[in-house]
């Protein structure tokens, strides 16, 4: 999910979104780290 459109939804700012919400989104890395390494698997060549 963007930062834009989770800000956006929630009537505020990216700035006010990071500032406020940083502590909750803990361990997303992991998620998009697995969706990178499934995006890489699947290109051509790798």
């Amino acid at each position: 999910m963007s930062p834009q459109q989770v800000a956006e939804w929630a009537g505020h700012s990216i700035a006010v979104l990071h500032k406020t919400y940083a502590k909750c989104v803990d361990g997303d890395d992991v998620t998009a780290r697995k969706r990178i390494d499934a995006m890489l698997a699947l290109e051509p060549g790798s």
